[in-house]
This record gives C-alpha cells, sequence and structure tokens, in this order.
C-alpha cells in the first residue's frame, strides 16, 4: 500500500506532544516548515531528517544509498530523485562530529532545500544525558535539585536555540558541555536559518514541550532530558 504524505503527518499531528518526547525511543525535535502556524499536506512531498552518527566516526555528512526505509507503520521510500507523486519521500542524513565551519558549510548546502516550502525538515536529538553512566554530572546548586539544575542547563540551551543564534549555541556548548548527541544537526539548522536570515526571510523557533526520562534527586541517578520544537516561517 503507498504511503501518502497525508496519513503519516495526521497520524502525528493527533499524536500528544510526550510521545515525541518518549524516552523509550529517543527524542525528537521535530522543525515544522510551515506558515501561518499549519503544516499545508498537500505541498510538503519531500522530508529531510537530520540526525547524529552514534556509532559510525564520520567527520561529514552522509546519505543513504538503499531505496527504503522501513518503520513499525510503513515502509518509506528514500528520495532517489525518483517521481511518485501520490507519495512522500525522504531523505535520511547522518550528520557527523562536524567542526564549527562544516557546520556552516553544510548548512548553507541545505539552506536552499529549508526554504522549498515542498520540502520538511526534521531533526532528531536528545538533551541533556546526566549521570555516572553518560560521564556527565553537571551540578549547579543554586538551582536546587539535581533535575531543576538540569532543566535550567536544558533550557539555556534552547533558549539559545529560539534565538537561531549557532555562533552563541556552539559557545554553550564549549562552556557547559551539555550531553545534547544532535548538536551537529541543530548547528547545521540553525547555520541553514542564518544563511536565508541573510536573503530576507523572516523566520522564528519555539520550543513545544520538555521532558525528562526521571528527576535526579542524588548522584547515582541519571536521565535523558527531550524537547519538541517547531520553526516556523513567517
Amino acid at each position: 500500500m503507498p504511503l501518502r504524505y497525508e496519513n503519516i503527518v495526521g497520524w502525528l499531528l493527533r499524536r500528544p506532544l510526550p510521545w515525541l518526547a518518549d524516552g523509550r525511543t529517543g527524542g525528537w525535535t521535530l522543525c515544522m516548515i510551515s506558515r501561518d502556524h499549519s503544516l499545508t499536506c498537500n505541498s510538503s512531498r519531500r522530508i529531510f531528517i537530520l540526525g547524529p552518527s552514534h556509532h559510525v566516526p564520520l567527520s561529514r555528512c552522509a546519505l543513504s544509498s538503499v531505496d527504503i526505509y522501513r518503520t513499525p507503520l510503513y515502509d518509506l521510500r528514500i528520495d532517489q530523485k525518483s517521481n511518485h507523486k501520490d507519495e512522500f519521500t525522504i531523505i535520511p542524513v547522518l550528520v557527523g562530529a562536524l567542526s564549527e565551519s562544516k557546520e556552516q558549510e553544510f548548512g548553507k548546502l541545505f539552506s536552499k532545500y529549508l526554504a522549498d516550502p515542498s520540502n520538511l525538515f526534521v531533526v532528531s536529538s536528545d538533551f541533556c544525558h546526566w549521570g555516572q553512566r553518560f560521564r556527565y554530572s553537571y551540578y549547579d546548586e543554586s538551582q536546587g535539585e539535581i533535575y531543576r539544575s538540569i532543566e535550567h542547563l536544558d533550557k539555556m540551551g534552547m533558549s539559545i536555540i529560539e534565538q537561531l543564534d549557532p555562533v552563541s549555541f556552539s559557545n554553550y556548548l564549549k562552556k557547559y558541555h551539555n550531553t545534547i548527541c544532535g548538536r551537529h544537526p541543530i548547528g547545521v539548522l540553525l547555520n541553514a536559518i542564518t544563511e536565508l536570515q541573510k536573503n530576507g526571510m523572516n523566520m522564528s523557533f519555539s520550543f513545544l514541550n520538555y521532558a525528562q526520562s526521571s528527576q535526579c534527586r542524588n548522584w547515582q541517578d541519571s536521565s535523558v532530558s527531550y524537547a519538541a520544537g517547531a520553526l516556523t516561517v513567517h
């Protein structure tokens, strides 16, 4: 059965936001390129999915050579320049450990696709991985409980992302070393936005939901943070 764009987007939009931040499956930062704060299902036919490279050492971005991506719901067709007018296609992009200059380079490359209303961009990322098993235990005592400190740390980064400032986001990561697994996909997106802003495109980004897999209260605890946000073209 062919997978129609309207089917999957309609299903996604009926899900509550916590599903987007489900601790069992990993977190998604959902960036919806839309006008009038809505998703026009008839116009978007290609979905770019930018995610971090967890298991393969990579210093650039990589595309898939396969034709079909299997999911529990449907088989998704990967865009290989073919024309399937009744179906939408996906372009999964594996983003490596990019330098700041490479994030700028790939941001510029993807900016023309981000500007195209027929494309939808999804960026996959968790936020803070806290605890001994993650080798990260930043704690700001002024915030009270550990989980409050984690939330404060995450929301500092989220605020910078909402400002659409790739340089400030890089500086934040250098200062706090927050274990955001999708920091490079986020960096690519922010640089793509910066490139479009140079040409007068007006955009805004807002986080819609934030959650932690558990509330850390002592040094033996651990948690992973998740967030969902939307990018809007005005």
